[in-house]
């Protein structure tokens, strides 16, 4: 959108570069945050490296008036403090952008290029002269520079009042200085500069009522609110952030205030397997239970994952998923658990996955899945990553419905278990693959099974007879099919099909195949497209698969697995399933999606300039 002076007006990425561990990320959030306070949608990513300190990090804000909410390719306000990355950070700004530095030593010679502007602030020289404490120099250096772009891009600066006073309620000391280093900034602009930018932003009212929130605080409340009282894990990054924030919100929501008794337990396991075995424990004996783990641990809970689909116990496992195989790249993100947490473990299973592509979905799916573990008997895994669990998201509020009642499933009481002549824990009454389960001490005589991985019967009689076997694996078979129209329904985006052409995208890949669908459709190429939200798959989507020629699935992973997933369970001709791959590590963004679509397409290149 262009301003009143032919600018470009609330629509820029701007990209800080800084060092690890230097106190950054507060003052970037706090760019980001007061962007959200003029009423403009806006969306950070934290682009940051595997170890405490030193290393470079980057913080990149999206800010579009149209809402959109993906990556977006290049850079149009680069800030650099951190001579390290220079070299590549100059090279990512738009021609026409900008490049603002500390220019309190020169800029060498070879990081200038004539297509952008430089805007030289000598950061660290203004605050050795006005703080001493080395802390807090390198503290308000940060504030400054968001003084500094605030005044570039027109920000209101009483919004950092405000978030100043909210941040540091009870420590109303620290807003003075901060204050200070942020004016010391905004005034140095104002002495120095032509301001604001050609780029720059304007109030609008287009958050609304939304919130800024992460997914992994989002699993967690929907961990609380969804009744889970025990969480057992391992600490892996991307999804430490899961326990340790419900552990947070259990304390302030499980815990009785007149007798400070806890309504919860929080358990930090020797590793993952274990997690996941006091999970099943846990589930067992009658408690809501999750863990939250990363590609690795699920590698490890493999075992667990398949005693529990075979013995048929609930579990929730929350996989934040990561940059891959090994140890990959911890700090990145991916979607390549796909295959892994279908299949998991030896033999035949099939898990149930969920698929949230935004905070609001994880602490809605997460509570689901707990209903849908205990249901259907068996372990469900909710499908984030790294995008979604660790840097905020503009989100629509996080709602509970206190009249919903927590789905047990097929719980025997006292009650029933006297009716019952003989109790057949693996028996089929309603035909829908799910046998009736009774808790531990619900009955004095009644009601007891052994509990086992092995082969067994219909009353889990411990067997290895082959009849047995195929009839018992196949009821649990039949439950996962009765699962299709239980889990959460995939989204159609058109109420009849437009084209013969379709778009398969799932998770954080939504929100960068949204725009790609409009800037298609500005070329005058029409996609159909449709959101998967679960695995198994249902109707809806080999319906949608079957109407088209050709449908594009966009994922980011190398090996194509959701491609290959609906290849084997929904699909009987891959030639019509065309791959749409970014496995870089960072998220992928809509004009990566345009590209490899009208490659596949066969629109000619010059015909694919991409204008931001």
């Amino acid at each position: 959108m262009q301003g009143r002076n032919g600018g470009k007006l609330n629509d820029l990425v701007v990209r800080f570069a800084n060092v690890n561990g230097t106190g950054s990320a507060s003052a970037n959030y706090l760019f980001t945050k007061s962007i959200f306070r003029m009423g403009i949608p806006v969306t950070p990513k934290n682009i940051f490296p595997s170890n405490i300190q030193g290393l470079p990090t980057w913080y990149e804000v999206r800010v579009s008036e149209k809402g959109y909410l993906g990556r977006r390719d290049g850079v149009d306000i680069m800030v650099c403090v951190n001579p390290q990355s220079m070299r590549k950070d100059v090279d990512c700004v738009k021609p026409g952008g900008y490049f603002i530095y500390d220019s309190t030593k020169a800029l060498h010679p070879e990081f200038i290029r004539k297509d952008i502007s430089y805007l030289g602030i000598p950061l660290m020289e203004m605050c050795n002269k006005e703080f001493s404490d080395p802390r807090q120099r390198q503290l308000f250096k940060n504030i400054m520079y968001v003084g500094a772009i605030a005044a570039l891009l027109d920000i209101e600066t009483g919004v950092f009042r405000e978030l100043f006073e909210e941040q540091f309620k009870g420590k109303e000391k620290l807003i003075t200085p901060n204050l200070k280093a942020l004016n010391m900034g905004i005034e140095y602009v104002q002495k120095n500069f032509k301001y604001p930018l050609d780029i720059r932003v304007e109030r609008r009212d287009l958050v609304k009522n939304s919130i800024m929130i992460d997914g992994n605080s989002a699993c967690a409340l929907g961990g609380v609110y969804g009744g889970a009282t025990v969480v057992a894990w391992y600490p892996i990054t991307p999804s430490t952030a899961v326990a340790e924030a419900f552990h947070g919100y259990a304390e302030d929501l499980r815990t009785d205030k007149a007798t400070g008794k806890k309504n919860f337990a929080v358990v930090q396991a020797e590793d993952e397997l274990a997690a996941l075995g006091m999970v099943l424990g846990a589930s067992w004996n009658g408690a809501r239970s999750f863990t939250a783990t990363s590609g690795p641990g699920i590698s490890l809970m493999s075992e667990f994952l398949g005693l529990g689909y075979f013995a048929e116990i609930p579990a929730v496992v929350i996989d934040v998923q990561r940059t891959g195989p090994s140890t990959g790249m911890p700090t990145r993100s991916q979607q390549s658990d796909i295959l892994k947490a279908a299949y998991a473990s030896h033999g035949d299973t099939k898990n149930i996955l969920l698929l949230p592509s935004n905070p609001k979905e994880c602490f809605e799916m997460t509570a689901d899945a707990l209903d849908l573990a205990e249901f259907f008997q068996t372990p469900v895994l909710v499908m984030t990553d790294l995008d979604l669990g660790m840097n905020d998201h503009m989100s629509e509020p996080l709602e509970w419905n206190d009249k919903r009642k927590y789905n047990r499933g097929k719980v025997l009481n006292a009650v029933d278990l006297e009716k019952i002549e003989r109790y057949g824990r693996f028996l089929d009454p309603d035909n829908d693959g799910v046998g009736y389960r009774t808790i531990p001490g619900t009955h004095p005589t009644k009601g007891a099974y052994v509990t086992r991985g092995t082969s067994h019967d219909e009353y889990a009689v411990y067997t290895e007879e082959s009849d047995a076997y195929v009839k018992n694996i196949d009821r649990i078979l039949k439950k996962f099919h009765t699962a299709k129209d239980k889990v959460p329904q995939p989204q159609l985006y058109q109420k009849k099909n437009n084209s013969d052409t379709g778009i398969i995208f799932f998770g954080t890949t939504t929100y960068s195949a949204l725009e790609a669908i409009d800037m298609m459709r500005d070329k005058g190429i029409v996609l159909d497209a449709l959101r998967l939200k679960a695995f198994p798959f249902n109707k809806t989507v080999t319906d949608f698969i079957d109407a088209h020629k050709r449908v594009f699935i966009v994922e980011q992973n190398r090996d194509a697995q959701m491609r290959s997933l609906i290849l084997i369970e929904a699909c009987s001709d891959g030639s019509k399933l065309v791959p749409v791959l970014n496995y870089d590590g960072l998220p992928i963004t809509a004009e990566n999606i345009v590209k490899q679509v009208s490659k596949a397409i066969g629109i000619p290149k010059s015909t694919l300039k991409i204008e931001n």
